[in-house]
């Protein structure tokens, strides 16, 4: 017969969760997934084109009736877009239809991302990122 008195030894403690093996394959799949989004968020990015725009070197005091400017020398406008000299403020008007040594229907603000060149050549913005004014062609 059993004894009333004596108790039954505690259940041994529950063995250690085994050693993890790496991550989760859900986790991986995420990372992975990341991964190439991000290379084809950069690649569409690189890939955008940016606009050719026309540029002339106007003197801004020149005005006519039509809304034309004449067209100056290139070396008349200098990096930061103006001279303001003896004759005038010289400016790059961006984008305007030049028929002779008159230009119209432009601006003087200068278009974001785009690569901006004088007709003579001078390439005043490179597309998109920073700018330069100099040179020759």
């Amino acid at each position: 017969m059993a004894d009333p008195e004596r108790t039954p030894p505690p259940p041994p403690p529950p063995p250690p969760p085994p050693p993890r093996q790496g991550p989760k394959s859900s986790t991986v799949v995420k990372l992975g997934a990341l991964g190439v989004l991000s290379v084809l968020v950069v690649g569409f990015c690189a890939a955008q084109e940016s606009e050719d725009v026309d540029a002339d070197c106007v003197d801004m005091s020149s005005t006519q009736p039509d809304g034309s400017y004449a067209v100056i020398d290139d070396d008349y406008c200098d990096d930061d877009g103006h001279y303001h000299g003896t004759h005038g403020a010289y400016r790059w008007y961006y984008g305007g239809n030049r028929v002779g040594d008159r230009v119209r229907s432009g601006t003087t603000a200068r278009p974001p991302d785009s690569r901006i060149t004088s007709r003579s050549g001078r390439v005043i913005q490179r597309g998109g990122f920073g700018f330069h004014s100099g040179g020759g062609g």
